[in-house]
C-alpha cells in the first residue's frame, strides 16, 4: 500500500493558472462528480479518458469512508474509468497519516459505516467488546452504525478527555435514492453536547489538498478541483490556491449555490464539460 504522509512539505503557489492551457493537474470528486451509486454518469468515462490522453495527471480525491482505496478503483475500472488504486486519495487514508504523526500507538474508538481496515495502517482499534477508555475517538462516514449506543459511548469518552478526530463533516451525499444524511449531521450535535471540536482530517481540510497536491508533485497554482460540493470541495480548493470547477450533478442544489460562502472559479453542468474547458475536447 502507497503511504501517504502528511508531513510532506506543502507545494507552494508560487505561480498561477495562464487560462485553463497552464492547469498541469486535476483533483476530481467521485460521489456525484463521476457516479452516482457507483454508476458513471453520462459522459464521466469518455471526458476523463480526454484528460488522460492529454496527459494530465490526475488524483480522485473522495471523502467516502466506506470502501478502500482498492475496492474503489476497481468499482470505478468495471464503470470503465481508467483509473488505477495509485489515482485515489480517501479520507481514511489521510486519516491514518494523520493520527499516525499526531496520536502515535493511540487506541482510537472508530465509528464508520463500511470496513476500511486495510487503509487505516499502522491505527490501533478499539474493539466494539471492549469497554476500557480509548486515546482517541474518530468518526467515519455514517451509517446504522450511527445509533444512540455508539454515539453515547462516543459522548461519555469526549467527557473524558479524549480528542475527537472526523473524517469529514458532509451533512450529506447522493445516492440512486436521493439525499442521505452524513456524518456531520451528528458531528455538529456531538461537538456540542461535548463542548469539543473535531480535528477533520478529509475535505475540507487543507491538509487533505496538500496532500493531494504532493502526490501529484504540482503547485496549488498549477491544479483544478472539480466537486459537486461547493464548500468543501470548491471553495476549499480555492482557499488552498486551486481553481475550484462546481458541477451541476450530484448533491449540487441551486440554493446551497445561492448561499455559499464564495463563488467558483467555474461552474459547469458536468464533468462531461471539463476537457472543453481546458482545451481539450474531442
Amino acid at each position: 500500500m502507497t503511504c501517504l504522509c502528511l508531513s510532506a512539505a506543502i507545494l507552494q503557489a508560487d505561480d498561477t493558472v495562464d487560462g485553463m492551457e497552464g492547469t498541469r493537474a486535476v483533483l476530481i470528486d467521485i460521489d456525484g462528480v463521476l457516479t452516482v451509486s457507483w454508476k458513471a454518469l453520462p459522459g464521466a468515462v469518455a471526458a476523463m479518458e480526454r484528460l488522460r490522453a492529454a496527459g494530465l495527471p490526475l488524483a480522485l480525491v473522495t471523502n467516502n469512508t466506506s470502501r478502500t482505496r482498492a475496492v474503489i478503483a476497481g468499482r470505478l475500472a468495471a464503470e470503465g474509468f481508467p483509473v488505477g488504486v495509485d489515482d485515489i486519495l480517501t479520507a481514511p487514508a489521510v486519516t491514518a497519516a494523520y493520527l499516525r504523526d499526531h496520536y502515535p500507538g493511540a487506541r482510537c474508538l472508530f465509528l464508520n459505516s463500511g470496513d476500511v481496515r486495510a487503509d487505516l495502517e499502522g491505527v490501533t482499534l478499539v474493539d466494539e467488546s471492549d469497554d476500557s477508555a480509548p486515546d482517541v475517538v474518530v468518526f467515519g462516514g455514517a451509517g446504522d452504525e450511527f445509533g444512540y449506543a455508539a454515539l453515547n459511548r462516543a459522548f461519555r469518552e469526549l467527557q473524558r478527555g479524549a480528542p475527537l478526530v472526523a473524517m469529514h463533516r458532509n451533512l450529506y451525499w447522493r445516492t440512486s435514492q436521493g439525499l442521505d444524511l452524513d456524518t456531520g449531521a451528528f458531528l455538529m450535535g456531538l461537538e456540542r453536547a461535548a463542548r469539543v471540536e473535531a480535528e477533520v482530517t478529509g475535505k475540507p481540510a487543507g491538509a487533505f489538498f496538500a496532500t493531494a497536491l504532493a502526490h501529484l508533485g504540482v503547485a496549488a497554482g498549477r491544479a483544478l478541483m472539480v466537486g459537486d460540493d461547493i464548500e468543501s470541495d470548491v471553495l476549499a480548493a480555492q482557499r488552498a490556491g486551486i481553481t475550484g470547477v462546481l458541477v451541476k450533478t450530484g448533491k449540487y442544489l441551486p440554493e446551497t449555490h445561492a448561499s455559499a460562502s464564495g463563488a467558483p472559479d467555474h461552474v459547469l453542468d458536468s464533468f462531461a464539460d471539463l476537457p472543453a474547458l481546458l482545451g481539450h475536447a474531442a
